[in-house]
């Protein structure tokens, strides 16, 4: 069953009672991520995440952490591109505990200058840690390549550079200004009794009354063209990330990409794992995904491969994407990856934070619950002329990009090679 309600200051909350279960998971979904920053506080939105554990008015972060390790929950939080997460997992009987500790967090954190200062040294080893990952550096570049000169472009993490620049009141400036109750859903599944909860969480919440400047938006358009961006770096494997235009997650075809993907790339069965992993031997990791946003979107292809076998694989991809463009797929391929589909959708959903989220985020994005019901309903709907659709926006050589990390031999004449094959 499912609940949407106000606060007394307008924060969304959407829950769903599960009797059954012994835990419930909440969210505090914030409208608010890397795309509303720009280049002078790019990392900003990362940087919050990371106070908003660092103490209030009457906690320590260590008191933050015990409150939950105390009663064997789980605490944490994560930013993304659209969107920032706060939430924990307990049993059913500490819900209250929960509550008040997010509640807590959220609207008493301190920014103390003092933890401030330590935790940009943190966020700067964080950077670090993903600079010695080349499969999360060639990410970062394709999405600089894709959406250079918009915010999408950005990395979530920020840079060094202006990390070290923060300082309280511009953290508490852009803070005001995108945690406002129009902003914030809180979710909530699990095993609960929604009437005592909608008023905890108006004890904890429902007196929070910022209301910040909104930017305008500036009606980003999003060019997608061809362009080829390699980083040189002492590897074994060459990391190869081909990127295309997707779908925003609000388009009404995103299920048909999701089908598609399954077929093209998205699993073991597909087509480009069977041919170039298990048929040819060229690659160990070779996948496709899409990347889904509010405003826009991307199809990825990444492949992890020696050098030497870069344009072997890339041949294939592109003989792949060619034939599906022609030819695209069987019927029993469209019936088995529906059912791949829903079999995956369905058993993601059987946590509590999974179903927290899902929901959470629909109200944040919608306005409202979609339903596993309808969601599958919609996996069912697709046919061939929404594939035919979706392929024919995604597959358009005039809006390729590519980006690579690693030892790439005759550079130049490799890079010519590319753009011959995928342009």
């Amino acid at each position: 069953m499912y609940l949407i309600d106000k606060l007394d200051n307008g924060i969304r909350v959407v829950m769903e009672n599960i009797p059954h279960v012994n835990s419930v998971s909440i969210g505090i979904i914030i409208n608010n991520g890397s795309v509303k920053e720009n280049k002078e506080n790019n990392g900003v939105s990362h940087f919050i995440e990371h106070m908003l554990f660092k103490g209030t008015q009457k906690r320590t972060a260590k008191d933050i952490a015990e409150s939950i390790d105390n009663i064997g929950g789980h605490l944490n939080a994560f930013t993304g591109k659209d969107s920032t997460c706060y939430y924990a997992k307990v049993l059913y009987n500490h819900i209250d505990i929960a509550i008040d500790v997010l509640g807590d967090m959220l609207f008493n954190s301190q920014f103390l200058e003092s933890d401030i200062e330590k935790e940009k040294t943190v966020v700067v080893e964080e950077i670090n840690m993903y600079l010695d990952s080349p499969e999360d550096m060639v990410s970062e570049l394709l999405n600089e390549i894709i959406f250079k000169n918009t915010s999408y472009a950005y990395p979530i993490l920020g840079t060094e550079r202006n990390i070290k620049c923060f300082n309280r009141e511009k953290i508490i400036y852009y803070f005001e200004n995108n945690y406002r109750p129009e902003d914030i859903v809180i979710s909530l599944a699990g095993n609960i009794d929604a009437k005592e909860v909608l008023k905890m969480l108006n004890h904890h919440f429902g007196y929070y009354n910022k209301f910040g400047q909104r930017d305008k938006n500036d009606g980003t358009i999003y060019n997608f063209t061809n362009d080829l961006q390699g980083i040189d770096k002492d590897t074994e494997q060459l990391h190869l990330s081909i990127g295309m235009e997707g779908l925003p997650v609000t388009h009404s075809e995103i299920e048909s990409l999701l089908v598609l993907n399954n077929v093209f790339g998205g699993s073991m069965s597909s087509r480009l794992f069977q041919k170039i992993r298990e048929d040819l031997g060229l690659a160990y990791a070779i996948e496709s995904f899409p990347s889904s946003y509010k405003d826009t979107g991307i199809f990825n292809i990444y492949a992890g491969l020696h050098p030497s076998q870069l344009l072997k694989a890339i041949n294939c991809i592109d003989k792949e994407i060619e034939d599906i463009k022609k030819n695209l797929i069987s019927k029993d391929e469209l019936n088995k990856s529906k059912e791949q589909l829903k079999g995956s959708y369905v058993l993601g959903m059987e946590g509590t934070f999974s179903r927290m989220y899902e929901i959470g985020k629909s109200v944040s994005i919608f306005n409202r619950i979609q339903s596993q019901d309808e969601i599958l309903n919609k996996i069912d709907n697709v046919n061939m002329d929404s594939i035919e659709n979706v392929a024919n926006i995604i597959f358009n050589n005039k809006k390729v990009n590519i980006a690579y990390v690693g030892n790439m031999k005759n550079k130049d004449k490799t890079e010519d090679e590319i753009k011959n094959i995928l342009f």
